[in-house]
């Protein structure tokens, strides 16, 4: 039940940084990284690993492309 949650979380958070994609709206990965942290706490409660590495890799994008725009020096 956790990594369904997790995954949700997930899922929500990678549809939020594929619009974040979009010039101007780099800000809100500062959104999006924090949510998909929490995905990844509630995944790693869980038995199966699905859930937290899809967090893992929105968490990954978000600090990129925060890297990429000049929000992370």
């Amino acid at each position: 039940m956790l990594n369904l949650v997790s995954l949700i979380i997930g899922l929500v958070a990678f549809l939020f940084a594929l619009v974040a994609f979009i010039p101007l709206l780099g800000w809100m990965n500062w959104l999006i990284i924090p949510l998909a942290l929490v995905g990844t706490i509630v995944g790693a409660a869980s038995a199966s690993k699905t859930g937290r590495n899809l967090n893992l890799f929105v968490i990954v994008v978000g600090i990129l492309r925060l890297m990429l725009g000049g929000g992370i020096i």
